[in-house]
């Protein structure tokens, strides 16, 4: 028979998966780089073979990509772990979350938090992706309180009730918001994306 090979300790054996199978949250060896699915779409285009187009995201440069499989075409599957933790603070040295059961620290340089750190307030709870034992993404609550540090006041007679001003948020964020809103209040913001949706 074939002789017996160890695999190699820094190498998990690989997982293979069919296009047709890839799920968001994934992540997946593309061109010899891992990477995080953040969307996929199954299509079956009338009489052609079906297919996968998916949007990943590679986790050593943060760029995202648009690729596309047949559907039985198979894919390498790497392994994720989630851990609920919490953003403690930032500094030059990245972005620092903590384990709420063991206080572990576990830091993400600015690159992997991205457009994330629009969100991170002291307390918030996050999931972190980590892939091969290493951080590789936050993923944020659907949606946060943030405090609103900085908003001209409403025009009076303006009644419209669509009209909005920009506010700026404790996180140095600025979105829209109707005019009712004040300094110093708590609002709802939608963390996919970035609107408001009401008081806290």
């Amino acid at each position: 028979g074939m002789p017996y090979l160890p695999v190699p300790l820094n190498q998990s054996p690989s997982l293979m998966a069919l296009a047709n199978d890839l799920r968001k949250g994934m992540a997946i060896r593309y061109n010899g780089n891992v990477a995080i699915v953040l969307e996929v779409q199954h299509r079956t285009p009338g009489n052609l073979r079906a297919f996968v187009q998916a949007i990943i995201r590679y986790i050593n440069t943060g760029k995202s990509a648009d690729i596309r499989y047949s559907s039985t075409e198979k894919v390498e599957l790497v392994d994720v772990n989630r851990q609920q933790l919490e953003f403690s603070y930032s500094d030059p040295q990245g972005f620092h979350f903590i384990d709420p059961d063991t206080y572990d620290t576990i830091t993400l340089q600015p690159e992997l938090v991205a457009e994330s750190r629009d969100y991170l307030v002291e307390n918030l709870k996050v999931e972190v992706l980590s892939i091969e034992g290493k951080p590789a993404q936050v993923e944020l609550p659907s949606s946060v309180t943030l405090k609103v540090t900085e908003s001209a006041d409403g025009v009076r007679g303006d009644s419209a009730n669509n009209v909005q001003k920009p506010a700026t948020l404790e996180t140095g964020k600025i979105v829209q918001v109707p005019l009712f809103i004040k300094e110093g209040e708590s609002i709802k913001i939608d963390t996919r994306t970035g609107n408001y949706m009401g008081r806290a």
